[in-house]
């Protein structure tokens, strides 16, 4: 039977029986024909957990032929029907100490050595290899010192993908091969539209792992690329996709909107570890989807027992973080509370910390793990593994113990000890916007005339840093702010900036949300100064005149 109608033939069945009574009815067949049975084989027995039927296949005497022949006659096998054939035993799960094996790998290493592989057939033989033997394998850097003299612009994207692949796990330091990939990046760039959703996403994290920061057009292209692609992912697909987003720092707010209506229809099907990877996008990116955060807490409370540690403290963390309830809050930490329960051992100390802070942010209290939080064993575990009790740490600890100081008067069990808690909040997201702070400091100083009636940055005894204070007596008179006494009143403005909110949006982070209601229930009265409110005052009267409405609404006796 010629070629052409043997796999007309071939793709036309769906067992390995129909195929092995196929095979015996032929008399002869080409070694390309013979590989191609053995593929045939294993896309139709093999999935990802191994041999439908082993026995069937594996017995067969058919089978047991074509191994037979492909292992004693390797020498007299065209590169096709070797490399075909060696792709289709390892998917098969042959053995890879098998004689069979060696001897197609002893054949293809000879040739290798020889110069006698094509473009195609060093991709085929290097898929193997990675299969096979993994990053150790020394036949990867012959493979990919040949593919450098090669001529990058005529191979297929499925060939330039795979080179990608070998270069992943044979590039040990920074500047191994960089010149090759400066050439591989450049032609991948003119063929990206014709990227799959499956070469996408390995040309991404191979990019990702070669820390390929320079390559920033190839970067971008992928990026916009991943937006249209974004149904078609599989969930470890499109989990790399957004590790590169976050990787490069990319965001495109094409891709979010194409997440916001993926997610919500496909949340109960979703790998765990790809939620809690969009989860970590948005939290990164400061982004709050309501469309994305609602179907993940839907999808939590439906299934959490799939759900390692680490991703649920993923899953759980941007809630806090971006400040958001979802409509199904009550489900949701009434569910995290069950969890902790059953599984708080599992959890490393750092995960548990930054999980159960950022609870607090949003005002859910895990006053029955508090205990446990500040007890010495505990504190002696967190310190003992990286980062240790850095200022992070320290700073999520003394929120811990203030809320529940300011927060849950009925928490009787131990607080955290002295030399525990940070000196002041480390609070990086939040730091001030130093422009829009001297515009409002010009503003107040247009107001009270003199520059002795506020100060700014004040730390407090409370941990907290104000941005501006006010002192006022009883009499709502303006004291100057080094006035210790016959101080009846204090105002905090709270200038926010844009880093203080989620990205386009009035929504305040955790961070800063609890520290305005923290310091209203220490006795400030807290006047807030958001930048989307005075970004359109260009003058000082127009700020005072705003200023003196916001912080003294009920006052006519200060003239602008």
């Amino acid at each position: 039977m010629d070629e052409q109608p043997f796999f007309r033939k071939l793709n036309s069945l769906f067992t390995s029986k129909e195929i092995f009574d196929f095979l015996s009815s032929l008399e002869i067949m080409s070694d390309t024909m013979a590989s191609g049975a053995l593929q045939r084989i294993s896309e139709v027995e093999a999935d990802d957990n191994g041999l439908k039927n082993p026995e069937g296949v594996l017995e067969n005497k058919v089978f047991r032929a074509l191994c037979f022949q492909f292992e004693f006659e390797s020498s007299k096998l065209s590169n096709t029907g070797l490399l075909n054939a060696l792709q289709a035993l390892i998917k098969l799960r042959i053995d890879p100490q098998s004689t069979l094996m060696a001897s197609l790998l002893s054949e293809g290493e000879e040739r290798l050595g020889k110069g006698q592989l094509t473009v195609k057939n060093l991709c085929a033989l290097g898929e193997s290899l990675i299969e096979l033997e993994g990053p150790s394998c020394a036949m990867l850097e012959q493979i990919v010192n040949h593919m450098q003299d090669k001529d990058i612009e005529k191979w297929s994207p499925r060939e330039m993908v795979m080179v990608y692949k070998m270069l992943q796990v044979t590039v040990r330091e920074r500047e191994q091969y960089q010149d090759f990939l400066n050439r591989l990046n450049s032609v991948t760039l003119t063929i990206v539209s014709q990227l799959s959703p499956k070469f996408t996403s390995i040309v991404l994290n191979s990019l990702v792992v070669l820390h390929q920061t320079q390559a920033v057009p190839l970067v971008t292209a992928l990026c916009k690329r991943s937006v249209r692609l974004i149904p078609y992912f599989t969930g470890d697909e499109l989990a790399n996709v957004l590790e590169a987003f976050l990787y490069f720092g990319h965001r495109e707010q094409t891709f979010t909107e194409a997440l916001e209506t993926h997610v919500p229809k496909s949340i109960f099907t979703m790998h765990p570890r790809t939620v809690s990877k969009v989860m970590q996008y948005c939290c990164q990116k400061m982004i709050l989807s309501k469309p994305i955060f609602d179907a993940v807490a839907e999808g939590f409370i439906s299934d959490v027992d799939r759900f390692t540690t680490d991703q649920i403290a993923e899953c759980i963390v941007p809630f806090g973080t971006l400040n958001y309830l979802p409509p199904s809050a009550s489900s949701l930490f009434r569910k995290l509370e069950t969890v902790l329960h059953t599984r708080f051992t599992h959890f490393q100390p750092h995960t548990l910390l930054n999980l159960l802070h950022s609870c607090v942010l949003i005002q859910r209290y895990p006053v029955n793990f508090l205990p446990k939080i500040f007890s010495p064993y505990f504190l002696q575990k967190l310190q003992a593994q990286p980062p240790g009790l850095d200022r992070i740490v320290t700073s999520q600890l003394t929120r811990l113990f203030l809320t529940v100081t300011l927060e849950c008067p009925f928490y009787e069990g131990p607080k955290l000890l002295p030399k525990y808690q940070a000196k002041a909040f480390f609070t990086p997201c939040s730091s001030l916007d130093v422009h829009l702070m001297k515009r409002v400091k010009a503003g107040l100083l247009y107001l009270l005339k003199k520059r002795i009636y506020f100060a700014s940055e004040v730390s407090t005894p409370y941990f907290y840093a104000v941005d501006i204070e006010i002192k006022l007596d009883e009499e709502g008179f303006v004291l100057p702010a080094a006035q210790r006494e016959e101080v009846h009143r204090r105002i905090a403005l709270c200038v926010d900036g844009q880093n203080r909110f989620c990205i386009n949006s009035h929504n305040l982070l955790g961070e800063e949300a609890i520290k305005q209601r923290h310091l209203q229930l220490l006795g400030y009265e807290v006047v807030q100064i958001p930048f989307f409110e005075i970004e359109s005052l260009h003058n000082c009267r127009k700020m005072a005149e705003y200023l003196h409405k916001k912080i003294f609404p009920h006052t006519y006796g200060l003239s602008c």
